[in-house]
């Protein structure tokens, strides 16, 4: 891939105070952040106590806020309970409601436009995150009927992609708004799910009237780049095991397996809805066969993927659940399923939006990919990122997606403490060269990623550089969480802990899906704010780390 290096600053403005609130129940430092985008000329987050304590729902609370401000959100004409539908609601563990929105308009939901509001228990809303689509009403090429049906939508996308894939979803299509810079259109979005001939997890965006496409991308969401809730299988009554297997790099792992009838599988009904392992037998149907063994020793060479994939999906859940009370990817116990032997030497690893997927490496660019279990970690965190924040993946947002995987994929390493650094992928990557890895979280330049925004990849490929822009992140992270001085700023280091709890709240209680660099400062700041205080080192901390790597 082509990497071009410009230094651009970012197009925001930044409003940054600390004030005592004035509310009976808060006598606290409360942490106060306007974040403006340039762009749109509308605030992207803000926070402090933007209402008074009341009674009201909490629905109401956010529609009244935003109606008072309907001219810094530029929604014209149109009420906030007409710009916006609320699509989930839940408390999290320091008090507050967090409701997330979809900006809709005539009801149909806005692409890529969400928001997050937090409300206090004494109804105080303190933050409202995420980018409205402004104008909406002025933009009259919207106001059309589709001229062209979604079955037709779904042939175009078909036929553009130039090959008749094997499904593993149905193809749908959904009509939707797409903003595009200074203009929006009504399309259809095109979902294209697939291994066959080769993975894809297509999104295609076909103007309704004419039939053009406007935008394409993949979502595969895999361990490096290239130019729902499992079921679990029938196979009668089990009853728990604890065998041991021998891994990719030869070392022996306990395993939570069940017997039934004669046979041993790679079933674990120890963690939530349970962890399955399967074998795809070098082909392209998933998930396979449920793993199997006559004995409860795994420990033939075709076994070692599948030993890997099973114990550290296993040391994923257990990190998420020790660190965060998290019960599996999407926080209701959902089932974790993996096949290995994914193809023909194929060199790489995703999530398709189902379930986790490895291919075995060629023997010289990749051993089998589960040898890793930050591969591992980083693939299922994939899977959390699209049950909370849900980041496009694309841009900044894809880019981010692809750090906090990274992040939380060395976190668990650490976790499991299996020569614990902050080298993604090493082991399994490169084989025959020693001390190669994907990427460094700690050096990124080594590896000839960007390590400050001024050096990002502005580019189309790999989804606008989701792969390469993310090191950027992953420096903020590392320096967040070890110290140093980078490009002159120092950072005070507050520890792996803290900062993954940071990033974490950020990820699961601020971040839309549109969330790019520069409110993910913001939003990192504020999840600082909410866990350590509003005038915490840690706090600083999050700042001085964005500092170093040229983000305001």
């Amino acid at each position: 891939m082509k990497r071009t290096q410009i230094g651009i600053g970012l197009s925001v403005g930044l409003v940054l105070t600390s004030f005592s609130s004035t509310s009976a129940s808060a006598e606290q430092k409360v942490l106060s952040i306007e974040k403006f985008n340039k762009e749109v000329n509308s605030p992207e987050f803000i926070s402090g106590q933007l209402t008074s304590p009341n009674t009201n729902k909490d629905e109401k609370v956010i529609f009244s806020y935003l109606n008072a401000h309907k001219d810094k959100y530029k929604l014209g004409d149109k009420s906030a309970e007409e710009s916006f539908i609320v699509t989930s609601k839940q408390q999290d563990s320091l008090g507050s409601t967090i409701i997330r929105l979809q900006q809709v308009l005539n009801g149909v939901p806005v692409w890529g436009s969400t928001q997050v509001a937090h409300i206090k228990s004494n109804g105080i809303l303190t933050v409202f995150s995420g980018t409205v689509q402004p104008n909406l009403h002025e933009q009259q090429s919207i106001q059309s009927n589709p001229s062209i049906s979604q079955n037709q939508a779904i042939s175009i996308a078909e036929k553009d992609l130039g090959f008749i894939p094997k499904y593993e979803k149905k193809p749908t299509a959904e009509h939707v708004i797409y903003p595009n810079k200074d203009h929006v259109t009504n399309t259809y979005v095109v979902k294209l799910n697939f291994l066959y001939p080769q993975p894809g997890n297509y999104l295609y965006f076909i103007d309704t009237n004419t039939g053009e496409i406007v935008h394409k991308f993949n979502k595969i969401d895999k361990a490096h780049s290239e130019q729902q809730t499992g079921v679990s299988p029938k196979i009668g009554k089990d009853v728990k095991q604890i065998g041991k297997g021998i891994g990719v790099l030869g070392d022996t792992k306990s395993l939570n397996t069940v017997l039934s009838g004669s046979n041993y599988y790679l079933k674990d009904r120890t963690r939530g809805n349970g962890i399955f392992t399967y074998d795809a037998k070098d082909t392209e149907n998933i998930p396979g066969t449920l793993w199997f063994n006559s004995t409860d020793f795994f420990i033939k060479t075709y076994d070692a993927p599948a030993v890997d994939a099973h114990y550290y999906a296993g040391k994923t859940y257990d990190y998420y659940k020790s660190k965060f009370n998290r019960n599996s990817y999407n926080n209701a116990g959902a089932s974790i399923k993996s096949s290995v032997h994914y193809g023909t030497n194929y060199n790489n690893a995703f999530w398709n939006g189902q379930q986790m997927i490895y291919g075995d490496g060629d023997g010289q660019m990749f051993l089998p990919l589960s040898g890793a279990i930050d591969v591992v970690g980083h693939e299922l965190t994939h899977a959390v990122t699209e049950s909370s924040s849900d980041l496009m993946y694309q841009d900044e947002s894809g880019a981010l997606n692809e750090s906090i995987s990274d992040i939380f994929g060395i976190l668990i390493r650490f976790y499991d403490n299996r020569n614990p650094d902050y080298e993604i992928g090493e082991g399994i990557y490169k084989p025959g060269t020693p001390g190669s890895a994907l990427r460094s979280m700690e050096h990124p330049e080594k590896y000839g990623y960007p390590d400050h925004y001024s050096k990002r990849y502005i580019g189309d490929d790999d989804n606008g550089g989701v792969h390469t822009n993310s090191s950027i992140i992953n420096k903020a992270a590392y320096l967040l969480a070890e110290g140093g001085t980078h490009y002159g700023v120092t950072v005070p280091g507050i520890g792996r802990d803290k900062m993954g709890a940071i990033y974490y709240r950020a990820n699961t209680s601020y971040f839309t899906q549109s969330t790019t660099f520069s409110q993910a400062r913001a939003t990192l700041e504020q999840a600082a704010s909410d866990l350590y205080g509003a005038e915490s080192a840690e706090v600083d901390a999050v700042k001085k780390s964005f500092d170093a790597v040229g983000i305001n």
